[in-house]
């Protein structure tokens, strides 16, 4: 019961740490982590897992969308 108090508490301070501009992508992408590495027994490796690759998806979908809209405003 304490461990789980202690995970609860420890993530509590990292979204109140975290600002809105980064969390783009990672809850999703935590929240399906999390699940698969809770199915192979590493539920907190799965979901910082999932936040990293969340955001890097996020990141590169944002990218694509900025240089599309440049090379439509050049012609």
């Amino acid at each position: 019961m304490t461990r789980i108090l202690i995970r609860a508490a420890l993530i509590l301070v990292a979204v109140a740490l975290a600002s809105t501009a980064e969390a783009k992508g990672c809850l999703k992408g935590a929240a399906v982590g999390g699940l698969a590495g809770h199915m192979a027994g590493h539920g907190v490796v799965g979901a910082a897992a999932g936040c990293a690759i969340g955001r890097h998806q996020a990141n590169k979908k944002d990218r694509a969308a900025q240089q599309g809209g440049q090379d439509s405003g050049a012609r």
